[in-house]
């Protein structure tokens, strides 16, 4: 596990400092385009994460160390009959976890993130230097805080708000803007880093919902996501949903889906693989995927799983 952590590492440390990626893609982009649906996925490990979890959200991974955030719910939301005040539920409470590990999985330090009623953090990535970290409240249409978390020092710092559930975020090293998606990932934004609102454009695949997504030189991003889908109604209908798990390459220029593909590998818990954090790496024609989908109070608790696959392009 240490050796294939070190390999993504050190592909993100290349690119500290720098103001942007070269303008032609780079290993994973060009392995990614080769991936479809017989891509034979082996699973090469699994760590056991040994300290309380709660729900799982989003991965980076750094020379230095493992970032997982996490909500904690202390009170669930409830729908409400009608819309109150522009929203569908009420806000509940939680606490936003940001946990630092080392390379082994071992927890190192619990930074707590958000403010009132904002304590869902999302998708998290890792630009070289910073892991930026989305907190929202658990509701759509609401507010969030974006979060740089200096991926050394452990320093926080809140960037800006934004008048909307941010489910995930990118930086996007071409530009220096930040790239965020909604509820569901619904609608996408792009923003300065000041906060500025750049543009907006609604997502146009129903594929899946993304849930944790990554930059990717150039000028690309890589979601992971799933859908909750019915099934007939001899095996429970509504009631008896399939998960659905797959992986996206978006182009952050055209906004167009470049890459859509199912991932159906399983958790101990019986999750699709992609249902929670993913986060990917390459080095030449091979390609290294880790996933944590189950919940602290799930199946063995939340495990870290570590698959590899070989493409030819």
């Amino acid at each position: 596990m240490a050796a294939l952590l070190a390999g993504a590492a050190s592909a993100n440390a290349a690119t500290r400092g720098a103001p942007t990626l070269p303008s032609r893609d780079g290993d994973l982009a060009r392995d990614f385009s080769a991936v479809d649906r017989n891509t034979v996925w082996n699973q090469v490990d699994k760590i056991k994460l040994n300290f309380p979890t709660y729900h799982t959200e989003g991965l980076a991974i750094t020379p230095d160390h493992l970032f997982l955030s996490s909500v904690q719910i202390i009170e669930p939301t409830q729908k409400y009959p009608s819309p109150v005040g522009g929203y569908d539920r009420t806000p509940g409470r939680g606490l936003g976890h940001l946990f630092v590990m080392d390379r082994q999985g071992h927890l190192q330090k619990d930074i707590t993130l958000g403010e009132g009623d904002m304590y869902h953090p999302g998708g998290i990535s890792y630009d070289g230097t910073n892991v930026w970290v989305p907190v929202a409240q658990y509701r759509p249409n609401s507010s969030a805080i974006i979060y740089r978390v200096n991926a050394q020092t452990l320093g926080v710092t809140k960037q800006f708000e934004v008048k909307d559930h941010i489910g995930g975020i990118v930086l996007d090293q071409t530009t220096g803007h930040l790239v965020g998606n909604s509820w569901g990932s619904r609608r996408f934004y792009d923003w300065t880093l000041q906060g500025q609102q750049v543009r907006t454009w609604d997502n146009p695949s129903f594929f899946t919902d993304h849930q944790d997504c990554q930059y990717v030189p150039s000028a690309k991003m890589i979601c992971g996501g799933i859908t909750n889908l019915p099934q007939t109604p001899t095996a429970g209908g509504s009631n008896g949903t399939y998960e659905l798990g797959g992986l996206t390459m978006i182009d952050l220029r055209s906004h167009n889906i470049l890459r859509e593909v199912p991932f159906q590998k399983w958790s101990t818990a019986g999750h699709v693989m992609t249902r929670n954090p993913v986060k990917m790496s390459a080095r030449g024609n091979q390609l290294t995927l880790w996933a944590a989908p189950d919940n602290g109070d799930e199946g063995n608790g939340t495990e870290l799983f570590t698959y590899q696959a070989t493409v030819q392009r």
